[in-house]
C-alpha cells in the first residue's frame, strides 16, 4: 500500500472521474453506515473506487475502524492507494463473480483477511466500488468459531451496508466490548445471544437459556423495539429501564443474502427482500445514569447556593447603601459606597454561577455587568464620563473570574474618583485581551494621570492595595501603571489550569 494524501474528503471522490454524482451520493450514503459494520464485524472496512488514470489502483473513499478492538491500520487510510498485487483488474474480479471474494494479506507485517463486496447503485448493472472487509487473522480466526448465525447475520449486515440500506445506522452510535449482542428472526424469536448478553439478561432475573425464545415472552420491551426496526426498515435506538437497570438499546434490521451469482445475470436488480433478521445491541447504562443524576442534583444545589449568596451579598450592600445615605461626613459616605461597589462586584460572580452548568465564566459578561453598577451607584452626577469595554469573551475558572472582577471594579472606582473632577467630561476603557494561556485586562482613562511623585510599591490607597494583593496572591500576575493622557493599568496574568474551582 502507499499512501498518496489528499485534503478533505470531496477532493477523493474527484479524484474518481468515473463517478457520477448520483455514484457520489450513493457511496456517501454508505460511508455514513461503515462504522456499526466495523464495530459488529472486529474488522476495519473500507470503501474504495478506481482511481482515474490509475491503471489498477484503488484509492480509498471512506475507512471506519471497530472501536470494539484494535484496529487493522492504526490511521486513517482515506485516500491512500491501493495497488493490486495481480495483473488482474479489481472490476474484472468482482464482475465475473458479482459476488465477494476473499484474500489473504498483510498490513504492517501482520497477517489480514480481506473480504470484498462489489458496490452498485440500485438497477444499476456497473460496479462503482467495492466495500472491503479487513480483519487481522487472530480475530478472523475468532470469528469462525463463533455460532454459525452470528456469522452469516454479520455477513448479511455487510452485504446491508454494501446496498446502502443500513438507513439510519448513523444515529445509533457506537459498539463496545461491554455490549451484549441479540440476533432476533423476522418473527422476533432469539437465534443467538453473546456471553456479555446473557449476562446482562441475569442481571434482571432471566438466568436460562434465551435462544429459541420469542421476545414477546421478555418483560423487557426489547419485542416493540424490533418490531418497530422491522416495519420501518431502519436501525433505531431507545433507552428504557428494564428490571431496576437503564439499558440503551440500538435496533439494526439486516437483509437476506443475495441471490446467487448466475441468477443475477438475468438482469439489473437490486435486492430489497424485506428484513430477514435484527441484530440488537444491549448496553447497561445505569451507573453512567446515575452519575449523572448525582452531577444534575450536585449542581443545582450548588446553583442555589450561589443565588443565595448572590441575594444575602445584595441585601448587604443595599443595607450599606442605606446606611452611607445617613452619612454626613464625607470621606466616610465615599468609603461605604466603594465598599458596597466591592460586594456587588463579588455578587456579579455569584450572579453568573447561579444561571449557568459550568463554573467557568465569560469575564466580558462580568466586566459589563460591573461597568453598569459602577455608572448607577457612584459616578457623580456632575461627572459625564462614558465606558467602553472591548476584546473577545474571555473564560476563566469561578476563582480566578471572582479575583478579576475585584480588580476591574478597583481599577474602575480609582480612574473615577482620582481621574476627573466634579463637572469634568471623560472616557473610560476596560479592554481584554486573550493570550491563549494567559489574559490581559487593560483600564485606560483620559482623566488627570498621576501625580510626578506616584509610586505603585508605596501607594496609600486601599484600593490599589487590594488590587496588589489580588494580581499577585490569587492571580499570580503582574500590574503596571502607566502615565501618558490619563492614566494605563496593565494587569497581566495566567489563565489557571487547575478546573473550575480554581
Amino acid at each position: 500500500m502507499s499512501d498518496d494524501a489528499v485534503s478533505g474528503a470531496a477532493s477523493v471522490y474527484d479524484r474518481c472521474k468515473y463517478l457520477s454524482d448520483d455514484d457520489v451520493a450513493f457511496l456517501k450514503a454508505i460511508e455514513s453506515q461503515i462504522p456499526i459494520v466495523a464495530d459488529v464485524s472486529r474488522a476495519d472496512v473500507l470503501l474504495c473506487s478506481l482511481a482515474s488514470g490509475r491503471g489498477e489502483t484503488l484509492v480509498v473513499l471512506a475507512h471506519a475502524r471497530p472501536r470494539s478492538v484494535a484496529a487493522v491500520h492504526s490511521r486513517s487510510m482515506v485516500g491512500s492507494q491501493l495497488e493490486e498485487a495481480t495483473g488482474r483488474s479489481w472490476l474484472t474480479r468482482v464482475v465475473e463473480r458479482l459476488t465477494d471474494y476473499r484474500q489473504s494479506a498483510t498490513s504492517d507485517g501482520a497477517p489480514i483477511v480481506i473480504q470484498s463486496y462489489p458496490v452498485w447503485r440500485p438497477g444499476q448493472r456497473r460496479v462503482i466500488a467495492t466495500l472491503r472487509i479487513e480483519t487481522n487473522l487472530l480475530e478472523y480466526e475468532r470469528q469462525r468459531r463463533r455460532s454459525a448465525v452470528f456469522q452469516r447475520v454479520t455477513r448479511q449486515l455487510q452485504r446491508t451496508a454494501q446496498y446502502g440500506l443500513l438507513v439510519g445506522a448513523d444515529e445509533i452510535g457506537s459498539f463496545g466490548e461491554s455490549d451484549g449482542i441479540i440476533v432476533v428472526d423476522r418473527g422476533r424469536v432469539i437465534r443467538y445471544i453473546s456471553g456479555v448478553g446473557m449476562n446482562l439478561y441475569r442481571r434482571i432475573g432471566y438466568l436460562g437459556d434465551l435462544v429459541g425464545r420469542p421476545l414477546a415472552n421478555l418483560a423487557t420491551g426489547d419485542d416493540n423495539l424490533a418490531r418497530a426496526a422491522l416495519g420501518l426498515e431502519r436501525c433505531l435506538t431507545r433507552e428504557e429501564e428494564v428490571g431496576g437497570r437503564t439499558w440503551t438499546k440500538k435496533a439494526i434490521p439486516v437483509r437476506s443474502l443475495p441471490r446467487p451469482p448466475w441468477l443475477r445475470w438475468l438482469g439489473p436488480h437490486h435486492d430489497t427482500e424485506l428484513p430477514s433478521h435484527v441484530i440488537l445491541i444491549i448496553r447497561d447504562c445505569t451507573e453512567r445514569r446515575r452519575q449523572e443524576q448525582e452531577l444534575r442534583v450536585k449542581t443545582a444545589l450548588i446553583q442555589e447556593l450561589h443565588h443565595r449568596v448572590k441575594n444575602n451579598l445584595q441585601t448587604i450592600a443595599a443595607l450599606l447603601r442605606m446606611q452611607a445615605r445617613r452619612l454626613e461626613v464625607e470621606d466616610a459616605r465615599q468609603a461605604v459606597e466603594e465598599a458596597v461597589n466591592r460586594i456587588l462586584s463579588v455578587a456579579v460572580i455569584h450572579e453568573f454561577l447561579s444561571h449557568q452548568d459550568s463554573r467557568v465564566i465569560n469575564m466580558r459578561e462580568v466586566g459589563q455587568r460591573i461597568v453598569t453598577q459602577l455608572r448607577q451607584g457612584l459616578v457623580s452626577p456632575t461627572k459625564h464620563i462614558t465606558f467602553d469595554l472591548e476584546g473577545p469573551p474571555i473564560y476563566l475558572p469561578s476563582r480566578q473570574a471572582t479575583a478579576c472582577a475585584l480588580v476591574i471594579n478597583e481599577l474602575l472606582q480609582n480612574a473615577v474618583e482620582h481621574g476627573f473632577e466634579e463637572g469634568a467630561t471623560g472616557h473610560v476603557l476596560v479592554a481584554f485581551e486573550d493570550q491563549g494561556d494567559g489574559v490581559i485586562v487593560r483600564v485606560r482613562d483620559d482623566g488627570a494621570g498621576l501625580p510626578a511623585s506616584f509610586d505603585l510599591g508605596n501607594a496609600g490607597s486601599l484600593g490599589l492595595q487590594i488590587v496588589q494583593t489580588l494580581v499577585r496572591e490569587d492571580l499570580k500576575g503582574t500590574i503596571e501603571m502607566r502615565n501618558g493622557d490619563g492614566v494605563e493599568v496593565i494587569v497581566s496574568f495566567p489563565k489557571s489550569t487547575f478546573g473550575g474551582e480554581q
